[in-house]
């Protein structure tokens, strides 16, 4: 991103926009707002941190998303003073070039103090993906208040919550629910990948993480092991980003699954498409599966303090998105009065999909919870067609909402 003097107008000129995402799902949908972007503005020019789908919309990656791919309280600690010079110079370069406009795209924990130094350098910052903070962690929203001038957000019920607390805040609906068509053809996708058109297929999705591999893959393709011993013709896809490629190959060599284990690069959405149902890490996958609607077995595991310093921070009872955008209304208020522990703690919560957590994600649960789903078509087309009206209900014009809203908040 070329330095301007500042005293080109922006009306002159095409704009400069400078994002940072923090691992696979942050790229992605940052790829789909710069697409957005770029048919507003042809012109512009964008630089920071990110992967190929941004690349792929003309972004400078200064840095690759995977300097950023961490998660955890523990797990970070040995990274720390890299990502924290990485974010002093980042910002030292974003305040001496001075782009139109920063937009951190999820990643709040490296995101916001970067803009909230941004910002009081007089940069206008925008975030792109409200934190969680209804589901857990509810101090990041002191956080956001400081750090963005404006947040895009992907859920309806959002910007009400962030008004109430001060927060300039716009609905876009999700991209990814435009991007992904309300109809796809399994056959055609597996035909695609090599894969045998009869028999069910299930997606091993464990994450686009080093350390999520590292805690979910060899459950998975054990768990696979036990279906295919269960029912013979089930057949698996694994999709996995690059870098991981080598780690989930030895994982899948290992399984004893052979010829049933289909090992690609990249092609997670034709995995999705392809598949019946899947087996899946916690977090935005969830939501691109419902989006496939796919019926799915969410799990998660992390090292144990880690997990414990997490749990505690749960607002809600669910982890997994699906379950949280397909609950009563009801469910997503907690009453005056309730703490969030007991609210996160109260049965009786409905669940479209099951959820393994921890230590509850052994090989045979997660198991009899595919198994779960493939001796019982019913539910499976019942979540189905659920997961069909959710994508109606998040389908809007995204790129022109996002659009708009940067529109305006450049026009400040």
């Amino acid at each position: 991103m070329d330095t301007l003097p500042t005293t080109t107008p922006l009306q002159s000129r095409a704009p400069r926009f400078a994002l940072v995402a923090g691992e696979a799902s942050g790229d992605l949908l940052a790829g789909h707002l710069l697409a957005a972007l770029r048919q507003r503005w042809p012109g512009l020019r964008s630089a920071g941190i990110g992967g190929a789908h941004m690349a792929a919309q003309g972004f400078d990656a200064w840095w690759p998303v995977e300097k950023l791919s961490v998660r955890g309280y523990l797990e970070v600690l040995p990274r720390l003073p890299e990502l924290l010079r990485l974010r002093r110079q980042l910002g030292d370069r974003l305040l001496a070039e001075r782009p139109d406009l920063f937009i951190g795209v999820d990643a709040p924990d490296f995101n916001f103090d970067l803009e909230a130094r941004l910002k009081a350098g007089g940069l206008k910052t925008l975030h792109f993906v409200s934190p969680s903070f209804w589901a857990w962690r509810p101090e990041k929203l002191q956080k956001l208040q400081r750090a963005a001038d404006h947040v895009l957000c992907l859920f309806p019920f959002e910007p009400e919550l962030l008004q109430a607390a001060g927060i300039a805040a716009t609905y876009v609906g999700h991209p990814l629910a435009q991007a992904i068509p309300m109809q796809t053809d399994p056959v055609a996708a597996r035909a695609a990948l090599g894969i045998d058109a009869q028999g069910p297929v299930v997606a091993l999705l464990p994450g686009s993480r080093r350390a999520e591999v590292e805690h979910l893959g060899s459950r998975f393709f054990q768990a696979a092991a036990l279906v295919q011993s269960a029912q013979p013709a089930t057949q698996f896809i694994v999709p996995t980003v690059p870098y991981l490629l080598p780690q989930v190959r030895q994982l899948a060599a290992a399984s004893g699954l052979g010829s049933a284990a289909h090992v690609v690069e990249g092609q997670s959405h034709a995995a999705l498409a392809a598949c019946d149902l899947t087996l899946i890490a916690s977090g935005t996958a969830t939501l691109e599966a419902a989006l496939f609607h796919k019926p799915m077995v969410i799990a998660y595991a992390m090292p144990a303090l880690s997990y414990h310093l997490m749990w505690r921070k749960r607002q809600l009872p669910w982890v997994g998105l699906p379950n949280i955008l397909c609950a009563p209304n009801e469910w997503l208020h907690r009453p005056v009065g309730v703490s969030a522990r007991a609210w996160a703690d109260k049965p009786g919560a409905p669940f479209v999909v099951p959820e393994l957590v921890q230590d509850a994600a052994t090989p045979a649960a997660l198991a009899a919870a595919v198994l779960g789903w493939l001796d019982a078509p019913e539910t499976m087309a019942a979540t189905t067609a659920r997961f069909e009206q959710l994508h109606a209900e998040l389908r809007r014009p995204t790129a022109q909402l996002a659009t708009d809203a940067i529109q305006t908040l450049l026009d400040r």
